[in-house]
């Protein structure tokens, strides 16, 4: 009889191990699934993001962006030339899967809506992406190379 209690003592020890290390397992998973569905963008340090600060040419027209008060909340001042100033309607990074992403919406004459979709490439040191030219409705591959 007291070997049958010791057997069920231990059984019912490592059921409890096991339901304990799986709630804690499905605890760290839910943790970083709200974390990731959060959109926290502090994910990338400082100086991360600062590579994204300077003007930046597209090669196949001359258009510039510049881009500077680049914070940790995902804002940024967005400037854009073609040549003579556009206006930016809105402007902000993402961190999506440790890359750094911008997008900016253009919105002035001829440029109702128009945007770029781009993300920091740092070994070629270039902003690739898209950019929806609002009039036109089309989505041409695009990419920025830094002006020196």
């Amino acid at each position: 009889m007291k070997r049958n209690n010791w057997v069920t003592g231990l059984v019912f020890l490592i059921g409890f191990v096991l339901f304990m290390f799986c709630m804690g397992g499905m605890f760290l998973l839910t943790a970083q699934v709200v974390l990731a569905a959060s959109g926290q963008t502090d994910a990338l340090p400082p100086a991360d993001l600062q590579r994204l600060e300077g003007r930046w040419v597209r090669p196949d027209g001359g258009y510039v962006l510049e881009l500077s008060e680049i914070k940790k909340d995902g804002s940024l001042k967005a400037l854009y030339f073609n040549p003579r100033p556009i206006k930016v309607f809105t402007a902000k990074w993402s961190d999506i899967g440790g890359k750094i992403n911008v997008f900016v919406e253009l919105r002035d004459i001829n440029y109702p809506g128009s945007l770029y979709d781009l993300q920091y490439d740092p070994v070629s040191d270039r902003l690739k992406g898209t950019y929806f030219q609002a009039v036109e409705k089309q989505t041409y591959e695009i990419w920025f190379v830094r002006k020196r």
